[in-house]
């Protein structure tokens, strides 16, 4: 029996934040395994418009946006003359979109993709009702899934984790040399050691880690004199005045770089340019930015406070620190400076990423998930 199933997003297209790479690393997945298993699926976005498809991920047949128009999105998903047999729900910000549908039809079952901190908090009543009337709950860490078990009480049965995967389309490397427009651009020599970071810098969101980064640096400066370290990622008026500040007060004006944003396309090259990726927050539901430094063979240190263990595999691909703690952060950078990051260990990386993180491997969950609902 054909099984019809549906993919309500936010948005997919339109942005690059980690949960829009989510949701289209998902649609592509379940746009194949639908044309495998003769599944009728379609994803429906709520802000991107029918331009904005990246055609690659799925065909235009199997999408459709409406621009904005919220009141036109809730009436089709309500009036469709189709009614899915599985709905999935991008974010819990559109609870009320799973319990009309529930109401309209009950048989249908409801999933939720459950990412990080939009569920590590307290919910409204809707959102709270919603729950109770998922049939699943699609956790990309296992951190989340406690966060859930155990602020919401939601049935440990109803959780399962889904951790995120690698972007099939990803340009991934083949060789690791220093990208030399990045090394003229940011006025480098290979020899420089190289700390990237990528992030939304948010004044509203300073739990990041980059500022921890920013304060360590001040110190490995004396040790390691061409330290460089590349702060990339959009950011507010806000937050950019606050991390200048912090750069005068660690007198780090020599060392650190502020990119803003960095184009997609650029992403991999950056990653190349880099000898360590270090992101020590306190509240990544899982980090994709983690798996895609990994699988372009960068090491990664991250926090051990929230979902970014999942992302290096519990210790297994990289190194977790206490995000407030200094000390363990420099030691850390230190430890991996001590021991120059050679192709051969960039390759191997990489080939460790890919065997975790790989679409095959994520489809295959996502298929045993479908096909035991």
């Amino acid at each position: 029996m054909t099984k019809k199933i549906v993919f309500y997003t936010l948005r997919t297209f339109s942005d690059t934040g980690g949960i829009q790479k989510m949701n289209r690393t998902l649609a592509h997945a379940l746009h194949m395994l639908s044309q495998r298993n003769n599944w009728d699926f379609k994803l429906w976005s709520a802000y991107d418009s029918n331009n904005d498809l990246m055609e690659k991920y799925l065909p235009k047949e199997n999408f459709r946006g409406f621009g904005i128009k919220r009141i036109g999105f809730v009436f089709n998903i309500i009036n469709t003359a189709q009614k899915p047999d599985i709905v999935i729900i991008s974010h819990i910000n559109m609870s009320i979109i799973g319990l009309l549908i529930k109401m309209t039809n009950p048989k249908c079952k409801i999933w939720l993709i459950a990412h990080g901190v939009e569920v590590w908090r307290p919910l409204s009543l809707i959102k709270k009702l919603f729950l109770k009337h998922c049939d699943k709950v699609i956790c990309v860490s296992n951190f989340t899934k406690q966060q859930m078990i155990s602020r919401h009480k939601t049935s440990a049965s109803v959780c399962t984790v889904l951790n995120n995967a690698i972007d099939p389309f990803m340009n991934l490397p083949a060789t690791f040399n220093k990208p030399d427009y990045l090394l003229k651009r940011y006025n480098l020599t290979a020899g420089n050691q190289v700390i990237f970071t990528l992030t939304r810098l948010a004044s509203t969101e300073q739990y990041k880690g980059h500022d921890q980064v920013i304060k360590v640096i001040s110190q490995l400066k004396k040790e390691f004199p061409g330290i460089k370290y590349i702060l990339s990622g959009q950011y507010d008026r806000d937050e950019k005045n606050r991390i200048h500040k912090l750069i005068t007060e660690y007198k780090v004006e020599d060392q650190v770089i502020l990119t803003g944003f960095i184009p997609e396309n650029e992403l991999p090259d950056h990653f190349l340019l880099a000898n360590l990726f270090v992101l020590p927050s306190r509240k990544e539901g899982f980090g994709i930015v983690f798996i895609e430094a990994l699988a372009c063979g960068l090491p990664v240190i991250c926090g051990n406070a929230d979902g970014s263990v999942d992302a290096i595999c519990n210790g297994e691909l990289g190194k977790a620190v206490n995000p407030d703690d200094l000390k363990e952060l420099e030691a850390a950078i230190i430890d991996y400076f001590s021991n120059p990051l050679t192709e051969y260990k960039r390759r191997n990386l990489q080939s460790q990423c890919l065997q975790h993180f790989n679409e095959t491997k994520y489809m295959d969950k996502l298929y045993n998930l479908i096909e035991n609902e």
